[in-house]
């Protein structure tokens, strides 16, 4: 049995999806943000010592296994249970690509937004009497640092996709999962709109898949999708 540990409004959805894809039964137990930190839950804890989603259990077949990371989760379930259905071929081209947008995500994509998102936040909840100064420090940061790297990681995205239909090639694959958090972040509120419409057109194929539509129902409101 596959158990999905789900935060709502985060990265754990990718992790449903793959699942929905892979035509695999599991089960959803559901953890909510704090309304006012937007952090995981302590419950967590329980199940990994950082706290945080997704985290996968499996119990029964091979052993039972405690996953986190969402990489390392989705490359081992697209290998042990996708039959090559998802992951393209050890040795292949198609392979070298796919694990360069795994990392690609997480590793160089999602800082940035993550960054912007905080000083967003600092900007807007400073307490008022030290919000002029927060707000010169943040526009600052992000001016000369935060958003050029998105802008940056932006056009490499839309070049990319320029020269096959996935993230990996011509099939799609988990790549392309793990590719959809920080695009749709990007797509929220990091300035990605039809002025790249190769990314575009990528998020609106991704959004029609029948596993995806899936996935989402399953999982409860997703605000990525806005």
């Amino acid at each position: 049995m596959i158990t999905v540990h789900h935060l709502n409004n985060s990265r754990s959805q990718r992790i449903l999806w793959l699942l929905e894809e892979l035509g695999l039964e599991y089960q959803i137990k559901p953890y909510q943000r704090d309304a006012k930190t937007m952090l995981a839950p302590p419950e967590l804890r329980a199940v990994h010592p950082l706290g945080k989603s997704p985290v996968v259990t499996v119990t029964g077949g091979d052993g039972d296994l405690t996953l986190a990371e969402s990489g390392a989760i989705i490359e081992h379930l697209a290998d042990r249970y996708g039959a090559g259905k998802l992951a393209p071929a050890f040795g292949s081209p198609e392979r070298v690509r796919y694990l360069y947008w795994l990392h690609f995500a997480e590793g160089t994509a999602q800082p940035p937004l993550l960054l912007k998102l905080l000083f967003d936040r600092i900007k807007s909840k400073s307490p008022l009497l030290v919000r002029p100064v927060a707000r010169a420090i943040a526009d600052q940061a992000l001016r000369s640092f935060v958003l050029p790297n998105i802008e940056r990681n932006l056009d490499f995205m839309e070049s990319e996709l320029r020269k096959a239909e996935w993230f990996a090639g011509n099939a799609f694959s988990a790549a392309d999962i793990q590719m959809s958090f920080p695009l749709e972040a990007a797509r929220m509120r990091g300035g990605l709109n039809e002025s790249r419409p190769k990314l575009m057109d990528w998020l609106e194929r991704i959004h029609a898949r029948p596993a995806y539509v899936r996935a989402v129902e399953r999982g409860g409101k997703y605000d990525l999708l806005r």
